[in-house]
């Protein structure tokens, strides 16, 4: 597979904030029902925009994955500590940016999806039936399309475990599909 030509956008997310970047297949992302139902069933931040059922299904994100012969696995790791969420959210913001760069350089299928639930807004407009306030800027995240990212990462090389506590580091992962 050929990667050399996504170098430089794995160089500016590593500027950008992220941990790490891989040029991976997208056979070697997992999709499973199993989390779907997580996201529907043990998220505190599910009824929005980007969360089911709002999203693709597993099997309508494993057929999107298919229509791709590569993709970027961003790695962040996010120590436990006063302000992460709004450290990550600027990460992820410089991941939608990325998006946009590789659509302007002739990547025209680039998508990313993030980690986490969409924080754009501290209340989410669906919530009274108004639309996304940022249409451009909201993704979803891996999970929220069916997504296991734990054996996505694994399959890929990288760390990630469950947390115990809050002040533990997060290890967040988002997938840029390219072409």
């Amino acid at each position: 597979m050929e990667t050399s030509d996504l170098e430089k956008y794995c160089e500016k997310a590593l500027r950008e904030g992220a941990t790490d970047a891989k040029v991976i297949d997208p056979a070697t992302v997992v999709t499973a029902q199993w989390v779907l139902q997580k996201c529907l069933f043990g998220c505190p931040y599910r009824n929005g925009y980007c969360c089911p059922p709002y999203t693709p299904s597993p099997r309508e994100t494993r057929a999107m994955l298919d229509s791709y012969k590569r993709a970027v696995l961003f790695h962040r790791q996010s120590p436990g500590e006063k302000g992460r969420g709004k450290k990550n959210m600027d990460c992820f913001e410089r991941l939608v940016a990325l998006e946009g760069d590789l659509f302007k350089d002739g990547y025209y299928k680039a998508f990313v999806m993030l980690a986490g639930p969409c924080l754009l807004c501290d209340e989410c407009g669906k919530r009274e039936e108004l639309p996304c306030r940022f249409p451009d800027k909201a993704r979803p995240s891996m999970e929220a399309c069916g997504i296991d990212v734990f054996t996505t990462a694994r399959n890929n090389g990288f760390f990630i475990q469950t947390l115990r506590a809050k002040s533990e580091t997060q290890n967040l992962y988002c997938l840029m599909l390219v072409d």
